[in-house]
């Protein structure tokens, strides 16, 4: 049976190479104010920076964080769906293209930003040969500040599977039937429904808790494997 592992940021790893890279994504969704709920929310954790909005006339609309009415909301994200996987929620707030910004020192062959999964080009070719599966990446328009700068891309790690029922407190409201808002924090013993997970890739982000991203044992195998410093392990149980 496949073991999953939450994937977080070694920060000990982190501080030791010294290094840091700080962006954000070039277009996103706007926020949503919901009619239904009331609540004014974007989420975090949906980022493609595969998916290139500068083909769309309207791309500028894209460009500035700010909440809209659900009405606008949903025009928008509609002008985005064609560009975007065929599985993609895309709820209020989903960050598109290159990760914009700085960058500087020795960094790890994972670096985190945020919630955001960076990773230099030969760890990810190197991991890829492993056979590790479903690894898509994108280059970044982070500006180092050093000569010869590394190659540092972008993981698009896409939400597929979700927290089992199990692990959320029974008192949480459903999502909303608008806008999609489902306000649960991170349990302290997540649990992952077994039935909901993808059997076609090694590295996902739990949908209906996108911040959480989760590697198979074959990931976590390769990354030892090949000593790739910046990231850690925890088993989280199935069900």
């Amino acid at each position: 049976m496949t073991r999953f592992f939450w994937v977080r940021e070694d920060r000990a790893i982190a501080e030791k190479y010294g290094g840091e890279a700080h962006g954000a994504h070039k277009w996103k969704l706007p926020g949503v104010q919901c009619h239904s709920c009331g609540a004014t929310w974007g989420d975090v954790g949906h980022a493609y920076p595969c998916v290139d909005l500068s083909r769309l006339p309207e791309h500028r609309e894209f460009e500035k964080s700010r909440p809209e009415p659900f009405s606008e909301f949903s025009r928008l994200r509609e002008l985005v769906r064609p560009l975007a996987p065929p599985e993609a929620v895309l709820p209020p707030a989903t960050r598109f293209g290159p990760l914009v910004g700085t960058a500087f020192g020795r960094l790890a062959p994972f670096v985190w930003n945020a919630e955001v999964l960076l990773v230099h080009r030969d760890p990810l070719e190197r991991l890829q040969a492993e056979g590790v599966r479903g690894l898509s990446a994108c280059p970044t328009a982070l500006r180092f500040r050093q000569k010869n700068p590394p190659e540092l891309l972008e993981l698009q790690v896409e939400p597929r599977g979700r927290l089992h029922p199990d692990c959320i407190p029974p008192d949480v409201p459903p999502p909303c039937t608008t806008c999609g808002r489902f306000g649960i924090s991170r349990p302290d013993e997540p649990i992952l429904e077994a039935a909901s997970l993808p059997g076609d890739r090694d590295l996902f982000r739990v949908g209906n808790f996108a911040t959480m991203v989760i590697g198979t044992e074959r990931f976590k195998d390769a990354v030892l494997r090949l000593n790739l410093d910046g990231i850690t392990f925890r088993e989280l149980p199935t069900r």
